[in-house]
């Protein structure tokens, strides 16, 4: 691909994750140009002189409170101005930063805690009082110091948890060079947001997408990055149509799914493309939203061990993608492998994950020989045997999502069979009476469901649990959940 972006955005190092990045990295690649340059948009515009501002002021409370280089600081802060000035100051002490969802209980808080052993916690003096809805709080960084806590043990400047969407998260590690080597990826992606543009953020910016793909790389192109105030489908479109620039949407499949349904949408045509990661689109999805919208829906497939992988940003490719530049991928007896030059899990030492220089994705896809392009085609584990016969999870999920009256499904396979939960248009509406016409809906809706799919799966791919739920659980980043103990727990507190 050729390259394009900002002449005013300094030179990135070198693209191999192993080198080293400078020392003030943040400064030269995340906090430089013009004084009144607007970066970014937590309800009212906040430009770079600001920012810089902010950051020396956090800065100078993360040092009082007893962090310096090689230190570690934990930030659980929800998205907002604040989280931002703490992080990059974290960064450009020369500290590692461990990221907290702002939305875990404080049990699950002090369990990261007492296994991560971060130095200085760093949360909000308030806790805020929003809603899941609202899209940034206001927050005043407060760091303590923790008795007991460790200085870094190695080198990464970024420890973050995986969206544990299946099971315990892990520990994922990356230094500053694997950081910027992203951000040199994203500079490549023609059709990625450049200077001029804007960005509207959906995705958690404590996670890979949102941290890197919006936040960073936003501050290092020079496109100012909008959070709505609301997340809900008009808060989104009001957040779009707020600026005259051309607009790129970021998020997750649940958002597109929001906007696609979003009734009588506002024209838009600033709107350029939304761009969607974290899970496989739902089937018909692409289609509803550009018909909707007028514009693609991009698609990205990556991981938080090392980010943005392979990118469909048109539709057009669809369901290939092309990997971005520097990455090798192999298919190895069906499982997506990356070459990754280390082990990105810090004191785990597990072969079936990382080993001789390749990631081992636990992704099931296919790499073309010809063209490079790769299919994602679900997770490795969704394989299983049904009485001797192969049968792809991921295959019932998305035949049984693209159901007329289904808007969402996740599958597992417990104890030996194949269990579906869904929602279906009724079951989803609020306040159901049993004794009106709604409960005589959805008992339809149920039958249909049925039917339909004893007419497109082979009896042996048919689900022998299918359970109806208000709401599907999701992780904090968005994702479908797919732990069987979280699915059942939600099974039956419905009942």
């Amino acid at each position: 691909m050729a390259l394009t972006g900002s002449s005013s955005r300094p030179p990135l190092p070198a693209g191999a994750s192993n080198t080293k990045a400078p020392h003030d990295w943040v400064d030269q690649f995340l906090l430089a140009g013009p004084d009144d340059e607007e970066c970014l948009h937590f309800g009212t515009p906040v430009d770079r002189r600001t920012l810089r501002a902010l950051v020396a002021e956090q800065a100078a409370r993360l040092t009082a409170a007893g962090l310096s280089a090689g230190g570690t600081a934990a930030l659980r802060l929800a998205p907002s101005l604040g989280y931002t000035a703490a992080l990059l100051a974290c960064w450009q002490l020369g500290a590692q930063a461990v990221l907290l969802d702002h939305r875990l209980t404080d049990h699950e808080v002090a369990l990261a805690v007492q296994r991560l052993a971060p130095q200085v916690l760093v949360e909000s003096a308030h806790r805020s009082s929003g809603t899941a809805l609202r899209g940034f709080a206001e927050t005043d960084p407060e760091p303590r110091a923790l008795p007991g806590g460790r200085p870094a043990a190695t080198g990464h400047a970024l420890l973050q948890l995986s969206s544990g969407s299946t099971g315990p998260a892990k520990v994922i590690a990356r230094t500053a060079a694997d950081l910027l080597r992203e951000l040199d990826c994203y500079r490549r992606l023609e059709a990625f947001p450049k200077a001029g543009e804007r960005v509207v953020l959906l995705s958690s910016v404590v996670h890979v997408l949102g941290l890197v793909g919006g936040l960073l790389n936003s501050l290092h192109a020079h496109v100012p990055l909008t959070v709505p105030e609301r997340m809900t489908a008009a808060g989104i479109l009001a957040a779009v149509g707020q600026d005259d620039r051309p607009t790129t949407v970021i998020g997750v499949p649940f958002h597109a799914e929001l906007l696609a349904a979003a009734t009588a949408p506002p024209p838009l045509p600033q709107l350029r493309r939304m761009i969607v990661a974290g899970e496989l689109v739902r089937p018909g999805v692409p289609a509803a939203f550009t018909a909707r919208y007028g514009v693609p829906l991009g698609t990205m497939y990556g991981m938080t061990e090392l980010g943005v992988i392979a990118t469909d940003l048109d539709g057009s490719l669809h369901p290939q993608a092309a990997p971005v530049h520097g990455t090798v991928l192999r298919e190895d007896g069906g499982e997506l492998h990356i070459a990754m030059a280390g082990s990105p899990y810090p004191g785990l030492t597990d072969p079936t994950r990382w080993s001789d220089g390749w990631l081992h994705t636990r992704d099931a896809g296919r790499v073309d020989p010809a063209t490079g392009l790769v299919t994602v085609l679900g997770r490795r584990d969704s394989q299983v045997s049904i009485g001797g016969l192969k049968v792809d999870l991921t295959e019932v999920e998305q035949t049984l999502a693209a159901l007329p009256r289904v808007r969402e499904a996740v599958v597992v396979f417990a104890d030996g069979a194949i269990e579906a939960y869904l929602t279906t248009d009724r079951t989803s509406a609020p306040d159901a009476d049993p004794d009106t016409d709604q409960a005589a809906g959805q008992a339809a809706d149920q039958a249909a469901v049925r039917e339909a799919l004893a007419r497109e799966l082979a009896a042996y791919k048919r689900p022998r649990r299918l359970s109806f739920l208000p709401a599907l659980p999701r992780t904090a980043t968005g994702k479908l959940v797919r732990d069987i103990t979280a699915l059942h727990e939600a099974a039956a507190g419905s009942l």
